[in-house]
């Protein structure tokens, strides 16, 4: 959550900090701000709302500078508000900082700074840090670098702080703990960002800042040093990525782009891994690790949100495939509830981001305890990433729409692979078994394709039920953690109540809210559970129920039951979510434009959860 931007150097500063943040926007779009500091002092302003309307009331204003950071918030401390926006300045007026994260102890520490004089104006956390950087500078009589080190051995909480002060004219110091951190590296400047997408621009040579790294950015000089004032050495990373990748190349909005992207993202994260013609499945992560992985006593799952359905669909390839134990957790329980981890447990988390910070805590946890730790996560150099003892990329490419859809596929064809090359070492899967399950994932780019060549009809059944208060998605098997991710999309971008639920258990509470208003979604492409599912309809139509289906092109007897349906290939249902989650993901999209919403930034949601 909340985005943050830095530059210093040749440039003017303001430009490049307000292009970042609406590239960032998608991390929180409570209020925005900026901090420029040029020879007539340090200039903050910041809006509630979008960045554009922090840039129309900017209009006029003094703006020039060479030294710049900029935030986008997603509030935590503090209802969003034109005081509550960062960038924040010291009670002395010379320090502007900005903060991504929370700080748990701030409330002792702010009591403690009300005592001995400090004022507040707004009720942020990030408010109080500052002044106590403030504090300890002018207690210890040192510099800002040595008062925010001393400082972030005080706090506990999680952050990204970046800051600038009057009294030096091109330096921002920066810091990190679990909240992600890029540092880009030009030619007599420096660019900051919470992830590449404001960087890529101007540079594709990057660090990524680690936990407890302090680092002190000038035009010419990048310096990183950890907590006990220790220099450390940067690593120096290419970008694997494009600018038309971060825009929206002709599409009215990021969501339906990143939709329509999925043929081509699902084959970039099988190209060059899966090769049916051989029979071999090249994924180095898996291969270097097998006798771990296909020894493992259990598998456990750690993700959020929509990771978390991928997650319970990996649950049901890996038991069927390879006859090991999955279970699946919900990272902000899993790392609560003191867990049983025991060596020969394999962790395997999945996260979009790599930054989700439940899911990062819930890892160190579980690596302490001596678990095996697989990430499979889309954004390369990430924190997950770098935590993990192996893992793999979904190479699903930057996903900036707040509602995760290329990447829950690209999560989905990495963890097919996964399954398949473990249960061919273990033994569990026949030979002609294996090889067609490679075909038919192979095949998923042009049957995704095929979807959405035509999209009309989901249009169409979209502005159908668009005014519907409550919807219910019924799946059995593989297509019920689609059920669940369809129920999840449709909350997340119309903001219209919807349940996913196994449509076995809709007899043992839901279907008490069927009538002749409520749409139900059936996830009811043909496999082993189909003629169960057959039943289910029957069920819901017998109580007037709005039937909405997704069916395997060629039935006759799901449409026959159905009020509207939605026709996707034929495959097996191990990789079927891989399409029946297509027409899910394009009703929720058309649903929230005909509401007439900003679907890219849903309310209240960010896309990257660096915060509990």
């Amino acid at each position: 959550m909340c985005g943050i931007v830095g530059y210093t150097g040749k440039r003017q500063a303001y430009p490049v900090v307000l292009k970042g943040l609406k590239r960032l926007e998608y991390r929180g779009y409570d209020s925005a701000g900026v901090a420029l500091r040029n020879d007539k002092g340090l200039h903050i302003y910041k809006k509630k709302g979008r960045v554009a309307e922090m840039e129309e009331d900017i209009v006029g204003k003094d703006v020039s500078a060479t030294i710049g950071i900029g935030h986008t918030r997603w509030a935590t401390h503090g209802e969003p508000n034109d005081v509550n926006a960062h960038p924040h300045k010291s009670n002395n007026g010379k320090l502007a900082m900005i903060h991504n994260g929370i700080i748990e102890n701030y409330a002792p520490l702010k009591q403690d700074l009300i005592n001995k004089g400090y004022t507040f104006s707004s009720d942020t956390d990030t408010e109080v840090l500052l002044n106590f950087i403030e504090d300890i500078q002018k207690n210890n009589h040192c510099g800002l670098e040595e008062a925010l080190r001393i400082a972030l051995k005080r706090i506990v909480g999680a952050y990204c702080i970046l800051i600038i002060s009057e009294d030096d004219p091109d330096t921002i110091i920066a810091a990190r703990k679990g909240s992600p951190l890029v540092i880009g590296i030009g030619k007599g400047e420096h660019f900051l960002a919470s992830d590449a997408s404001p960087i890529i621009e101007y540079t594709k040579e990057v660090v990524y800042v680690n936990d407890y790294e302090v680092a002190i950015v000038k035009p010419d000089e990048l310096i990183l040093k950890n907590l006990g004032n220790e220099k450390q050495t940067p690593f120096v990373t290419k970008l694997d990525m494009d600018l038309a990748a971060i825009e929206k190349g002709g599409y009215e909005h990021f969501m339906l782009k990143e939709i329509h992207e999925q043929s081509d993202t699902i084959f970039d994260c099988l190209r060059g891994r899966l090769l049916p013609e051989s029979g071999q499945i090249m994924m180095s992560g898996i291969e270097d690790n097998i006798d771990m992985l296909k020894n493992a006593n259990r598998i456990v799952m750690v993700a959020c949100g929509t990771s978390w359905h991928a997650g319970l669909i990996a649950e049901y390839m890996i038991e069927d495939l390879c006859r090991i134990p999955v279970e699946v957790e919900y990272a902000s329980e899993f790392r609560y509830r003191n867990p049983i981890i025991n060596k020969g447990d394999v962790i395997v988390a999945i996260s979009q981001s790599g930054e989700t910070a439940d899911t990062i805590v819930a890892l160190e946890k579980a690596k302490e305890q001596g678990a095996f730790i697989f990430g499979v996560v889309n954004v390369v150099g990430s924190s997950i990433a770098r935590i993990s003892h192996a893992g793999a990329y979904t190479h699903a490419g930057p996903e900036i729409g707040v509602a995760s859809t290329k990447a829950f596929t690209g999560q989905l064809a990495v963890l097919a692979m996964m399954a398949l090359k473990i249960a061919k070492a273990k033994g569990t899967i026949a030979d002609d078994r294996y090889i067609q399950l490679m075909k038919d994932l192979y095949n998923i780019p042009d049957k995704v394709k095929e979807i959405l060549a035509d999209t009309s009809n989901i249009k169409k059944i979209a502005e159908k039920y668009k005014d519907a208060s409550d919807f219910l998605f019924l799946g059995r098997g593989y297509n019920f953690p689609v059920a669940l991710e369809g129920a999840l999309k449709l909350k997340e971008i119309s903001y219209i109540h919807a349940e996913g639920y196994p449509a076995a258990e809709m007899k043992h509470g839901p279907i008490a809210l069927v009538d002749e208003t409520l749409p139900v979604v059936f996830v009811a492409t043909k496999d082993s559970y189909y003629e169960k599912i057959v039943s289910n309809v029957q069920e819901i139509k017998a109580r007037k129920g709005q039937v909405i289906a997704v069916a395997t092109q060629g039935d006759t007897v799901i449409p026959s039951m159905s009020k509207d349906v939605m026709f996707v290939p034929d495959t097996d249902e191990v990789i079927a979510p891989l399409l029946s989650v297509i027409p899910l993901q394009l009703i929720s999209y058309y649903v929230g434009v005909a509401k007439g919403y900003d679907v890219d930034k849903p309310r209240n949601l960010a896309k990257s959860v660096t915060v509990e």
